[in-house]
């Protein structure tokens, strides 16, 4: 592995309004081309968290999919998000993924967050995805997917023989301010836990259902230490993660060889 250059891309997205977003990320995702690997947007980046949302949900054929493809061809870095997507099987929170060489692969959200009734609406993703990127195995998950460890489990020996499931944990949110300790802290435990970096984003501003969101997007090493923090105003910032520095950590403090097995079922 290389070290890896992060983008993190923390706006106030637009209500409901996915050609308004698109214009809006664009031009923040603009001054980043030639000068970083991956770029990672919020949650819901084309309407904002919403169950209404889904009646006006895209197809994979539709313009956000060629938009973020467009994107991370325009930057040549990996850019990701996630969007309500309507499929066969129903509407999905889902978290794209786009390389430069024209690559899609996705991830649907595991858990909907019963709170807000997003379980209610939208289908819920069953499989985990593990990826690779200029060498690094990376592990994308959305927002309420941080309260659940198991799933965000990195297993010693399962996917990878003798070695880590991933390197790199992302998560891409709406987590509103009034639950911003909580972002925090368990962004910090998936870090020190998993042996890995985290790079979170969340979005700033004010929805239309009047939640308020302070960003707090982060990337965080293996120790649980911010790299870089970002907090309640619009901000683009990258940060560059160390392969030597994990690939050191793991091998001083090899936790993974004293994890408990177990299986992870749909």
């Amino acid at each position: 592995m290389n070290d890896l250059r992060i983008s993190l891309v923390q706006g106030d997205t637009r209500w409901h309004d996915p050609a308004a977003n698109r214009a809006y990320y664009g031009a923040l995702l603009a001054p980043l081309a030639g000068t970083t690997d991956l770029v990672i947007l919020p949650e819901t980046f084309t309407s904002g968290f919403s169950n209404d949302a889904i009646d006006r949900a895209e197809g994979m054929e539709g313009p956000t999919v060629e938009w973020i493809r467009a994107q991370a061809k325009a930057l040549d870095a990996a850019v990701t998000g996630s969007v309500q997507l309507r499929t066969p099987e129903g509407v999905f929170n889902r978290l794209l993924w786009a390389t430069p060489d024209g690559g899609l692969q996705w991830y649907d959200k595991r858990h909907l967050f019963r709170y807000a009734g997003e379980h209610k609406r939208y289908a819920a993703g069953r499989e985990r995805l593990v990826l690779e990127w200029k060498g690094w195995r990376i592990n994308p998950q959305v927002c309420y997917d941080l309260r659940f460890p198991v799933f965000c489990r990195n297993r010693y020996g399962v996917e990878r023989e003798g070695a880590l499931d991933f390197d790199l944990q992302i998560f891409v949110a709406n987590w509103p301010a009034p639950r911003a300790h909580a972002w925090k802290t368990l962004l910090r435990a998936r870090a020190i836990e998993n042996l890995c970096y985290v790079a979170a984003v969340n979005r700033i501003g004010t929805d239309g259902n009047g939640l308020a969101y302070d960003g707090d997007s982060a990337v965080i090493d293996f120790l649980g230490q911010p790299q870089v923090e970002l907090h309640g105003r619009e901000q683009v910032a990258t940060s560059t993660i160390s392969a030597a520095a994990l690939a050191a950590h793991r091998e001083h403090f090899p936790a993974m060889l004293d994890a408990d097995a177990f299986e992870l079922r749909g």
